[in-house]
């Protein structure tokens, strides 16, 4: 899918980032952290989706903006774009401005992220009585952006976190492993290759005692030159996706794990809503589909849970138990 929106320049687009290709290739994103920072970009990408591939005309159709959507049914326009949580007043505003003003659409919807996917809808549980309810947590992790997200029959709006790293965190982080010890090559599929360990000390003894059974290599070829390259994928398959519970090993402004926030996020919530919200933790998208991710939240969120149990007993002198 390729346009020309600025001087010529070649853009290869996708829902989730613009490559414009000059002398010198260049990656630009018009999205950082689930918030449009480019809007002529994106525009332009709205633009070609709309005319080119819907073949449509938007003045005719209502626009619908969703997460799960792709094409045109019931007179409904929808664009693979959500509002995520935390977005600002002033960046709804904008793209309201952008489709009416511009592509003189008729009315216009954008489904919030997260609540417009079946994550929420997770949370239906039969508990003992056969009462559905639709109370938890939802983690949702994708390319550019993490959210936990509480609902009681609704979403707690005022409890809403966002959390500063997603799969791109990873992929950047991998690939500057990877430059410390000299490979340059692209970054692999890391849904294949990695995964969350229990324990990072016991995963290096693991690696340092059996490398040939640990250590994959991966085969690709080169975008640009078409040639064939391999790259040994070592201790980056369990160091990669662990910045979700060690935060400070990519980011060193941002050190608490996501466990912590989930906790803390239930901890900011009435009372007599925690167990429920312990009770279902729902994770979606890509990012949190690496092997035994939510093994190990489990485990941390646990962790935290019982020390602070355990500090309450010993403040109370053994009468709380």
């Amino acid at each position: 899918m390729v346009f020309n929106p600025i001087g010529g320049s070649n853009v290869t687009h996708s829902t989730e980032k613009l490559r414009i290709s000059k002398e010198t290739p260049r990656i630009y994103w018009p999205i950082r952290h689930g918030i449009i920072e480019d809007w002529d970009l994106m525009e332009k990408f709205m633009e070609q989706v709309i005319f080119k591939y819907l073949r449509a005309e938007p003045e005719d159709h209502f626009l619908m903006m969703s997460f799960l959507h792709h094409s045109l049914f019931f007179d409904v326009i929808c664009l693979p774009q959500t509002d995520p949580p935390l977005n600002t007043t002033e960046n709804r505003e904008y793209l309201d401005e952008i489709m009416f003003e511009t592509f003189n659409i008729p009315g216009l919807y954008i489904a919030v992220q997260n609540t417009s996917c079946s994550g929420i809808g997770s949370f239906l549980d039969v508990q003992a009585g056969g009462e559905r309810t639709l109370t938890g947590i939802a983690n949702d992790s994708g390319d550019g952006v993490t959210h936990a997200i509480p609902a009681e029959d609704y979403v707690i709006g005022s409890c809403i976190k966002h959390i500063p790293v997603a799969g791109r965190d990873i992929t950047y982080f991998i690939q500057q492993l990877l430059r410390e010890r000299g490979s340059t090559k692209p970054p692999f599929e890391l849904e294949r290759y990695c995964y969350i360990c229990p324990d990072i000390v016991k995963e290096f003894t693991k690696y340092d005692m059996d490398p040939g059974k640990r250590i994959k290599m991966y085969k690709g070829i080169n975008a640009i030159s078409k040639n064939e390259f391999h790259i040994d994928i070592g201790y980056e398959r369990f160091l990669g996706p662990e910045i979700f519970f060690l935060p400070e090993f990519a980011n060193p402004d941002f050190i608490q794990p996501i466990s912590d926030v989930v906790d803390e996020i239930i901890q900011t919530c009435s009372i007599d809503v925690r167990r429920p919200l312990h009770k279902n933790i729902v994770l979606s998208g890509g990012s949190t589909m690496f092997r035994d991710f939510g093994r190990h939240l489990q485990r941390d969120l646990k962790r935290v849970v019982d020390s602070r149990l355990q500090l309450s007993e010993e403040l109370s002198g053994g009468r709380i138990k």
